[in-house]
């Protein structure tokens, strides 16, 4: 590994709202990360569960909010990274301990590069529903266009712009079609680098109705902007 790789602060963020189950599970899964240094910050989002009792038995940064939602929650930890690279962890969801390790050692070797992905790989909790619709890619992997899946330098995270707070489920969704408009240089690892929990908490699943719409949404307002561009 190169001198740049070896020497890059990863600002990690875990936004957490009553994810006492699962919350120990994804901090193990960045402290066994192979690459070294790094800083977790974990921004409670208003649980009422035991999420700050697991959380605190960890070396990390924690912080508590009033219930705002994931966009304000990631919003928050980016505000306090101290890093030059920042990485976003769901509180239900894993890393593979070469995640970090695969992604820095490509932008040392792809300097003009903005965000890195990875391959996502899905898996049932004991508590999924089978009949669940994304229970049906239980075990495949897929490009992992997903906050947990990206390492991003923090400059280009910034030309972007922060998460929109408005949306329930889609602020990723909406922040990644800002990515495009502005034209991060953005590549897709073939390793998995993520595992994504499925089971009947999943924000997604529960709020699917919601999901749906905002996605809609998010989708038009992206045309919107891009007619817009191409009127002037």
């Amino acid at each position: 590994m190169t001198k740049f790789a070896e020497e890059q602060l990863i600002s990690i963020i875990i936004p957490v709202y009553n994810g006492e189950r699962y919350l120990a599970q994804a901090i193990e899964s960045v402290l066994a990360q192979t690459y070294r240094p790094i800083e977790i910050i974990i921004v409670d989002d208003g649980s009422t569960d035991e999420s700050a009792r697991v959380a605190q038995q960890f070396p990390m940064r924690y912080g508590f909010q009033p219930h705002s939602g994931p966009g304000t929650a990631r919003n928050r930890g980016v505000e306090q990274a101290r890093g030059e690279f920042l990485a976003f962890l769901d509180a239900d969801d894993l890393w593979m301990p070469e995640k970090l390790a695969w992604q820095i050692a490509t932008f040392a070797a792809r300097p003009e590069l903005d965000a890195v992905f990875g391959q996502v790989e899905q898996f049932n909790s004991p508590d999924a529903d089978a009949t669940a619709p994304p229970a049906r890619f239980v075990g495949t992997t897929l490009n992992g266009l997903h906050a947990s899946a990206m390492l991003i330098r923090r400059a280009a995270f910034m030309r972007v712009g922060l998460f929109a707070t408005n949306w329930h489920v889609g602020d990723f969704v909406d922040w990644y079609t800002r990515a495009q408009e502005a034209e991060l240089e953005i590549v897709i690892l073939p390793e998995v680098v993520m595992r994504r929990r499925v089971h009947m908490s999943n924000l997604t699943i529960r709020s699917r109705d919601t999901a749906h719409f905002e996605y809609t949404q998010i989708i038009k307002a992206a045309l919107d902007r891009r007619r817009m561009r191409q009127a002037r």
